[in-house]
């Protein structure tokens, strides 16, 4: 304050040198004129620094919202602001809670923030070749794994069947089957479709027994059977997960949520999944959904389970049934077809002499050669 009063006296002497002044007092003159200005509107008072404090803080919040804001966080520690926001908005008058910014702010003060190694920029993440499917609305397409496995606390081996639908992220089970064969997923998915009708298309990975990379179009005998009802097969590249990375991600909150507190056997192993899916459907928001909860988008499906369609080919093509072995007779040749297409009617179409096309519903089922005649 010395240096300012002694400087705006000086300045406002007759023929002062303002320039002059600034150097000698090691200020730039932009900072001298307005110290000058400051003097001449309220004198020697109005040279003391003002106060730096903004008039409003956008991001203050109340000591109860700040409370509210860190126990959703500890008890949900990988939800980010935005959906803790959402719930808070379910808890809390909506002048009381804070913006997204806030409870950023306020989760990472309290040391509740993870920091995530970021991939390098310009990487993207999405391969190329990736099954490409339209989803613009509930049951466009379901997405179907068993979850990796993990054991209760006497040691039996939980591995969950999932199915989720793609468009609302509704879970529609999560279920631990007495068996992790066609038979035990097919009863499973007869309760499903008959609770929530037919979806448009499935996907699934390239494992058993959903579908099978050395047979004729990826069919099982499971995927046949959905093929069979007018539900469209989708399948991921073999080895990459991130095919299917929303039903990926799901695993990895099911990996934090209920793996990592395994019950004490099967039984309860059971309930806590249902607990979990119980959450994951009707408590926890999503982004993509803005900010609302599965239960609030997804809807039951208008396709009911009426049993297979009928088997129709173009005028072209000859109706063969396979047999129990998995073959097809066929100019007096059996010819080797799936097993998962067992008792099944298969569409063939003679190209030559030696090349028969196979179809089976939509879904091509390849070439194959007709053996050479024997020769007596």
């Amino acid at each position: 304050m010395k240096l300012k009063n002694e400087f705006v006296l000086a300045a406002l002497a007759p023929d002062a040198n303002v320039a002059e002044l600034c150097r000698e007092a090691g200020i730039s003159r932009k900072t001298g004129y307005k110290w000058i200005a400051r003097f001449r509107d309220g004198g020697l008072p109005a040279l003391e620094d003002a106060s730096r404090r903004p008039h409003t803080s956008p991001l203050r919040a109340s000591g109860s919202a700040v409370l509210e804001v860190v126990a959703l966080r500890a008890e949900r520690p990988r939800w980010g602001p935005k959906k803790l926001r959402a719930v808070l908005l379910r808890r809390l008058p909506a002048a009381e809670v804070p913006s997204v910014r806030t409870v950023a702010r306020i989760i990472e003060r309290a040391g509740l923030v993870e920091r995530r190694r970021r991939p390098p920029p310009g990487i993207d993440a999405r391969p190329e070749g990736a099954p490409d499917v339209t989803v613009t609305a509930a049951n466009d397409l379901w997405t179907v794994d068993f979850k990796g496995w993990w054991l209760a606390g006497d040691g039996s081996r939980c591995e969950p069947l999932t199915a989720r639908d793609a468009h609302s992220r509704y879970v529609l089970c999560a279920s631990l089957l007495a068996a992790a064969n066609g038979a035990a997923v097919r009863g499973e998915f007869e309760r499903l479709f008959d609770k929530h009708g037919l979806p448009l298309a499935i996907q699934v990975d390239n494992g058993s027994p959903f579908a099978c990379t050395r047979a004729r179009g990826g069919l099982t005998t499971l995927s046949a059977w959905w093929v069979s009802l007018g539900i469209r097969l989708v399948r991921g590249r073999p080895a990459h997960p991130q095919d299917n990375g929303g039903h990926e991600r799901m695993h990895f909150d099911m990996r934090f949520d209920v793996e990592d507190h395994a019950g004490s056997d099967l039984a309860a192993q059971q309930r806590l999944l249902d607990i979990w899916r119980e959450e994951f459907n009707h408590v926890r928001p999503h982004e993509a959904l803005g900010q609302r909860v599965p239960s609030e988008v997804y809807k039951r499906s208008p396709r009911r389970m009426r049993g297979p369609r009928p088997a129709m080919y173009p005028a072209d093509f000859e109706v063969r049934r396979v047999n129990a072995k998995g073959s097809i007779k066929y100019a007096g040749r059996l010819l080797r077809v799936g097993d998962g297409l067992r008792r099944q009617l298969v569409g063939v179409r003679r190209l030559d002499d030696s090349t028969l096309q196979l179809r089976y519903y939509d879904v091509d089922l390849g070439l194959i050669e007709l053996p050479a005649a024997r020769v007596a």
